[in-house]
């Protein structure tokens, strides 16, 4: 589907108010590589579920198809505590070796530790340079997977001038405040905007640093690989390219993205995104090297020869993703305007089932999904970014049991 211009964008997006409906796209691996597809879509409605109810390996993901058997068609969510409460504006959250949590605070550029335990939040020091306004600020956080022996704190903000993806290292025996040392800024240049900074950055299972990026409002960005605006980045933990990106020389993994804020690996180490639509579509992406993801040409399933087509897509009203996880053989989706976490069952590299909406309205806007070792989920609310309705002790986190 071809795009018409749309001079503004509607979104983060406040809180929708349609009923849920959702298109899930069933598509296969072979389909993806060649960027287009013939076959047909699966369209299906969202079933809502009561509320009760994150050394080099090889460039590419493994391709074909999952010795992972494929993830029921339907799921569980329980919410079986909160970690933490009265966050000011949450982004990014990494987990400490020790089960501690790092919180990154978009709004006031300030990185709390969060002891999951006693919900105890101890300010670690505030990332200096840090220009907050719109969708900018403090956004993604990541934890060296040297952490043992490097201390080091990854962490994507914006600047007055640009986005930037900088390490600091982090000792949590100084006094409060004072807990971070200097940015080592490793990446500047990425567009900055009012809107679709992106923001989100994870170390994959090849021990490399990925980041998503936002076109920041100027579509043409997306599309042109020498711009680090619109595309998933692939980098050393120095910030330099790595040997197997698809150009020498080039942070580029894939472009044609609009505004990636989820990044998640599946058990065979495949790369998963979600990504922000325009008007009608919001995506999960399977993300391969060198691939096209078409914006702005294209938004949603296109079925057009160069661009990759999603696995998953949802009217914007529905979504307005941001992070995003993978456990108990689903991905899991949290979504600001839509209110809800999004699960995602998943087959190789298709989608099992339709999506399934849990915690519809529930907790209002949501925002990052983490992954815990034990399978369960981390699960921040996002209502104080000042497009939600703040409810008494938000910003929380919360503790999610899945199945």
């Amino acid at each position: 589907m071809c795009l018409k211009s749309v001079p503004q964008d509607r979104r983060e997006g406040s809180v929708g108010r349609r009923a849920a409906v959702v298109t899930a796209v069933l598509a296969a691996a072979a389909l993806l590589t060649a960027g287009c597809s013939s076959g047909d879509a699966l369209t299906a409605s969202a079933t809502s579920a009561p509320a009760s109810s994150s050394g080099a390996a090889p460039a590419s993901p493994p391709g074909g198809g999952s010795t992972v058997p494929a993830a029921p068609a339907k799921g569980s969510v329980k919410v079986v505590g909160t970690v933490a409460t009265g966050l000011n504006t949450p982004w990014g959250v990494a987990v400490l070796q020790d089960g501690g949590l790092l919180v990154a605070s978009r709004d006031t550029g300030r990185i709390v530790r969060v002891d999951p335990a006693t919900g105890r939040t101890t300010e670690a020091g505030t990332v200096p340079g840090v220009s907050s306004g719109g969708e900018g600020g403090l956004l993604g956080l990541a934890v060296s997977p040297g952490f043992a022996t490097d201390h080091l704190v990854y962490a994507y903000f914006t600047t007055d001038s640009d986005n930037r993806i900088a390490r600091m290292l982090y000792d949590p025996a100084k006094p409060a405040g004072e807990q971070l040392g200097a940015p080592d800024t490793i990446v500047r240049g990425i567009p900055h905007g009012a809107i679709h900074n992106g923001g989100r950055i994870a170390f994959g299972p090849d021990g490399m640093l990925y980041a998503g990026t936002g076109e920041s409002g100027d579509r043409g960005l997306a599309q042109d690989k020498k711009s680090l605006g619109g595309k998933i980045l692939r980098m050393t933990p120095d910030g330099e390219p790595v040997h197997g990106n698809p150009e020498a020389d080039s942070l580029v993994y894939s472009y044609g993205h609009r505004n990636v804020q989820g990044l998640t690996w599946d058990a065979e180490g495949r790369l998963w995104a979600s990504e922000f639509g325009q008007d009608t579509w919001d995506e999960v992406n399977l993300i391969e090297p060198g691939k096209n993801y078409g914006w702005p040409v294209v938004e949603g399933l296109a079925h057009r020869a160069g661009y990759a087509d999603p696995i998953a897509t949802w009217h914007t009203d529905d979504a307005s993703p941001s992070g995003i996880a993978y456990a108990k053989g689903s991905l899991w989706m949290a979504s600001l305007r839509g209110a809800r976490l999004w699960r995602i069952p998943l087959a190789g590299t298709k989608a099992a089932a339709p999506p399934q909406a849990f915690l519809v309205g529930t907790y209002g806007r949501l925002r990052t999904v983490v992954a815990e070792a034990d399978g369960d989920l981390l699960l921040t609310t996002s209502n104080t970014d000042g497009r939600g309705d703040p409810r008494k002790g938000d910003d929380r986190i919360l503790r999610l049991k899945v199945g």
